[in-house]
C-alpha cells in the first residue's frame, strides 16, 4: 500500500508543474502586451509632435508677389488701335526655409477681360527666406480699342475728378502667376502657386501711368 501511494503521488507531480509553467507564460504574455501598448502610444506621440512641427515650421507656403512698378516706354494710338511696349517690375519673396523652384509661370495683359498680351516667365530658383527682383517686357501691336474709352473714376487713380475725353484714359489689367515646388526637410516636394492681378490706369495721349492698384 505504501508503494502504491508513492506511485499515485508521482503520477500527479507532472500535473502540478504544468500549471506552474502556464501561469508563468500568462504573466510574460501580459507583460509583452503592456510593452506593445506603451510603445504604440510613444510612437503616436512622436508622430503627433512631428506633425505639429511640420505644420507650424516646415509647412510649405506660397511665394509672395509684390508689383513694384509698371511702365509703358512707348505708347501710341492710331486708327482705333493702340501699340505699346510694357514693362513690369516685381519682387518675389520665398517665405519657406528651402528653395522655391518656379516653372510654367506667366504674365498676361487684358483689356475689358479680353487678353491682349501673354508671355511665359523663364524658370528659376529663389533661395529660402530670400527676395528676388524680376522684370518682364513685351510689345503689344495693333490692339483695337473703343473710339471713346470708358471714363475712369477717381477711385481708380487715387483722387481727382472723373476723366472724360479731355483727359482720355484706359485701364489695362496685368495677371501674373508663379507655379513651382518647394522641398520640405530636403526630402518631400510640395507644389505651390501664387498670383497677383493689378489694374493700370493709363493716360492715352502720353502713355503715362496715372494709377496702379493690385
Amino acid at each position: 500500500m505504501v508503494r502504491g501511494d508513492s506511485e499515485v503521488e508521482a503520477m500527479y507531480e507532472p500535473h502540478t508543474h504544468s500549471h506552474s509553467h502556464s501561469h508563468h507564460r500568462s504573466k510574460r504574455g501580459n507583460a509583452n502586451l503592456a510593452s506593445c501598448i506603451v510603445a504604440t502610444i510613444f510612437l503616436l506621440l512622436i508622430a503627433f509632435g512631428v506633425a505639429i512641427v511640420y505644420f507650424l515650421v516646415f509647412k510649405p507656403k506660397n511665394p509672395k508677389i509684390a508689383v513694384d512698378s509698371v511702365q509703358f516706354p512707348t505708347f501710341s494710338i492710331s486708327n482705333g488701335t493702340v501699340n505699346f511696349t510694357f514693362f513690369q517690375f516685381v519682387s518675389v519673396t520665398n517665405p519657406n526655409r528651402d528653395a522655391f523652384t518656379h516653372y510654367d509661370s506667366s504674365l498676361q495683359l487684358a483689356y475689358s477681360n479680353a487678353p491682349v498680351g501673354f508671355i511665359f516667365i523663364p524658370a528659376g530658383k529663389i533661395d529660402g527666406g530670400h527676395t528676388q527682383h524680376m522684370s518682364a517686357k513685351f510689345a503689344v501691336e495693333s490692339f483695337p480699342i473703343p473710339a471713346r474709352p470708358p471714363p475712369v473714376t477717381s477711385e481708380a487713380i487715387g483722387g481727382g475728378s472723373e476723366l472724360g475725353m479731355e483727359g482720355a484714359t484706359m485701364e489695362i489689367e496685368t495677371r501674373m502667376k508663379l507655379v513651382g515646388r518647394v522641398r520640405v526637410l530636403k526630402i518631400f516636394t510640395h507644389r505651390v502657386e501664387s498670383g497677383v492681378n493689378c489694374g493700370v490706369v493709363i493716360e492715352v495721349r502720353s502713355g503715362s501711368v496715372l494709377g496702379l492698384h493690385c
